[in-house]
Order: structure tokens, then C-alpha cells, then sequence
């Protein structure tokens, strides 16, 4: 496997793979119908992507030539002691294999991360476990919920 910054053209096949593994992996008993983490289009995905790669540190994770994986770095709102990962998906038909940890430590190894004090996650319920593993906890210590999302923190250094 490979990681490396996703390329113009790798957007609409990466924006696919992110669609399937939320079909899989959100859980709709926890998030209203009209949530985003339910209801957001392959082309609203493709314009927040694009988004994402103008300021922020753009990563796949590819297994020969096809995109298995995700995930962005970049700093959080401005903020040049505190970064933000954002957009960690895994192909379903290739999770529970270290993918997900490779993407995380990859990203912690990131100009962005190097310098940040905290790195911040908002993770969905069914990714908390998966964050704590890897030294993420609450943020300050106390359930912060808003939007859907969950905010995890690890301090750096």
C-alpha cells in the first residue's frame, strides 16, 4: 500500500469510496434523516474535496492503483499550534486491515502535525473507538457533540 497527495483526477474515484464506506459505516439511529452524514451527493462530496485541497494536505491510500483510503491534514481554522484531520474513510471491503492506523500515523508525520500543539478529529460515534486507540480523547477532557460529529484532541509532543 501507498499513501501519497491525491491528484485531480483521483477525486471523483476517491469521492466514490468515501460514499460507500458511509453507506456502511454511519449509523442512521444515530444521526436525523436529513443529516449530511446521510444524505450528501457524489457532487457536493467532489466540491468539498476540491475545497479541502486548496489549503489542507490531501492524502490516498492506494493498493495497486485503486484507492482503498483517505484522509486530510491541515491547520484548524487558521490556527498554527492546532491542526485539523479531516475526511478518514476506508474502502469497506478493506478495513479491520491497519489501513485506517497507517492513514492516521501518516498524517501525524505531516508538516501540519509536526508543528501543532493538539491535533483535533471530529469523528462519528462508530469511529470513537478507533480515535481513542490511537491517543485521541474528548476534547478538554468532556463530550463535545455539534453537528453530527464528536471532538477528539491529542496533544503532540
Amino acid at each position: 500500500m501507498t499513501i501519497e497527495l491525491i491528484k485531480e483526477n483521483e477525486i471523483e474515484e476517491t469521492c466514490e469510496m468515501i460514499l460507500r464506506a458511509r453507506r456502511h459505516s454511519v449509523l442512521p439511529e444515530y444521526y436525523p434523516p436529513q443529516s449530511e452524514h446521510l444524505t450528501i451527493t457524489q457532487d457536493e462530496l467532489e466540491r468539498d474535496m476540491e475545497e479541502k485541497m486548496k489549503g489542507d494536505h490531501f492524502y490516498v491510500a492506494k493498493e495497486n492503483g485503486a484507492i482503498i483510503g483517505c484522509g486530510g491534514i491541515g491547520a484548524n481554522k487558521g490556527n498554527f499550534t492546532e491542526s485539523r484531520i479531516h475526511t478518514i474513510f476506508v474502502d469497506p471491503a478493506f478495513e479491520r486491515q491497519g489501513i485506517g492506523r497507517r492513514i492516521i500515523e501518516f498524517l501525524e508525520a505531516d508538516e501540519y502535525a509536526k508543528r501543532a500543539e493538539k491535533i483535533v478529529i471530529h469523528s462519528a460515534i462508530s469511529a470513537i473507538p478507533f480515535y481513542r486507540k490511537l491517543g485521541y480523547e474528548h476534547k478538554n477532557g468532556e463530550l463535545h457533540f455539534a453537528d453530527g460529529t464528536f471532538f477528539l484532541e491529542k496533544r503532540m509532543g
